[in-house]
């Protein structure tokens, strides 16, 4: 998958049915828990770390599921679906990079939030810069990321860390 360094909201869903990578291997959420529209960009040795970087965005509108009950007259995109968003862009850079097996979440250094994603904001862009990827027997990477609104960062994680697993049963 090297290859392609973009992805539309089509091609994500199908990374989400397992079409992208093939059966058994990584795979991001489907329907309302795929945080992202695009991917904009997604490079092996990009970011500040040269070990990689993924730009993706998610475009606001005041129908998205979240606001209709997070809160009820205060609505508010949850902050922990901005750091699953996180997690979802690590788990996609693995598989986009050849790893074999699913994508689990398994940590985080530190996150701030210092923000808040509204209705009336227009779009997410969500910036994740790889500091290691491990290829072994375990496929894990490691990486810091920002969430930004409007082109404001709101979010930032230190070391979220994703790994894939070919056998799950033991979780």
């Amino acid at each position: 998958m090297l290859d392609q360094n973009s992805y539309s909201k089509e091609d994500l869903v199908k990374a989400g049915t397992g079409e992208m990578f093939g059966e058994g291997n990584s795979q991001l959420p489907s329907d309302n828990m795929l945080m992202m529209d695009r991917i904009i960009s997604i490079t092996e040795d990009g970011g500040e770390y040269g070990k990689g970087e993924i730009i993706a965005e998610l475009d606001i509108s005041p129908d998205l599921w979240f606001f209709d009950c997070h809160f009820k007259g205060d609505p508010v995109m949850p902050g922990c679906l901005g750091l699953d968003a996180m997690w979802q862009l690590v788990g996609f850079f693995l598989g986009w990079s050849g790893g074999p097996g699913r994508g689990r979440a398994l940590g985080v250094g530190e996150v701030k939030f210092t923000g808040q994603i509204l209705p009336t904001n227009k779009k997410v862009t969500y910036k994740i810069t790889l500091k290691r990827v491990i290829k072994r027997k375990l496929f894990m990477g490691i990486a810091d990321g920002e969430v930004l609104v409007d082109g404001k960062v709101i979010y930032t994680a230190k070391d979220l860390i994703v790994g894939l697993f070919t056998d799950t049963t033991s979780f």
